[in-house]
């Protein structure tokens, strides 16, 4: 909305204005700046814009515009947290056990179903965290906590081809995090390939980059799914340098038509540390 102010629009190679995601101009308007600068693919990275983008995918795909975003039915489970321990158990996968905030079991973990950023979460270790404003939140969730002495958070970033089945998959170790977003982490090819190609090789409606929030025990195998964001990860770049190159996949899948094969060929043991840097802008 304000390229004047906005870091990467200095670097980019061009950069354009945009109404807000509530306007009713805004997707005229996007559409408008792809036929103009005669745009193949657009990528959105940014959960609020999933939804709209994915309810007018064939707008798009008339104008020979491919969107690279999942079905709206699929968007939907990811945006809404109730919706996706269901995808999550349709799939073997286990997820924290729901705990009812009037007879509260401690220490347990509250957060916004339809949240993101890490905001408004609440580790809650007694009955004192227990305020009666999170406790009345009709948006939190209330779940188990997973102790982080025993376990170890992973995003998995996964490739969906246009035919629905996965072509990568990339565990990456989170050690530490910022604003929710990793800003030190490790690739690892570990257990949790395995186990996510035979559950989720194959997921009707989803295709592109999708990042699967989870906690996962080595010394039992024990998974426990948290989020599926189907979008690019904020922490994909570490994949990407390892190897997990999915804009190429994007680019041959969309503009050459190329089939896309599974690969695992990307490194492990692969770091990345995260700082802070500078645009200097002329006034």
């Amino acid at each position: 909305m304000r390229p004047d102010m906005a870091a990467a629009c200095f670097v980019a190679d061009a950069a354009f204005q945009v109404p807000p995601l509530s306007d009713e101009r805004f997707i005229d308007t996007l559409l408008s700046i792809c036929i103009s600068n005669n745009v193949g693919i657009v990528i959105p990275t940014i959960d609020t814009e999933l939804p709209l983008l994915a309810a007018n995918k064939e707008e798009f795909a008339s104008h020979g515009i491919h969107l690279v975003v999942s079905s709206p039915e699929y968007i939907a489970k990811c945006c809404d947290k109730r919706s996706t321990i269901r995808v999550f158990e349709k799939y073997g996968i286990r997820t924290p056990r729901h705990i009812d905030p009037n007879h509260p079991e401690f220490p347990m973990f509250a957060k916004p179903y339809n949240g993101s950023s890490s905001k408004n979460v609440h580790v809650i270790k007694s009955a004192d965290d227990l305020s009666e404003s999170v406790a009345n939140d009709s948006k939190l969730m209330f779940m188990e906590y997973i102790n982080k002495n025993e376990y170890v958070e992973f995003t998995v970033d996964m490739y969906y081809g246009r035919d629905n089945h996965v072509k990568a998959i990339v565990p990456r170790e989170r050690f530490e995090i910022r604003c929710g977003e990793i800003s030190k982490g490790l690739t690892r090819k570990n257990f949790l390939v395995g186990f996510l190609k035979g559950r989720v090789e194959y997921l009707p409606g989803v295709v592109g980059p999708v990042c699967i929030q989870l906690f996962y025990r080595e010394s039992d195998n024990d998974i426990v799914g948290i989020e599926i964001n189907p979008r690019f990860g904020g922490g994909y770049p570490l994949s990407y340098h390892a190897g997990a190159n999915f804009p190429k996949m994007i680019f041959e899948e969309y503009l050459q038509g190329k089939m896309m094969n599974y690969c695992e060929d990307w490194r492990h043991n692969l770091t990345m540390l995260r700082y802070d840097a500078e645009i200097i802008v002329e006034s």
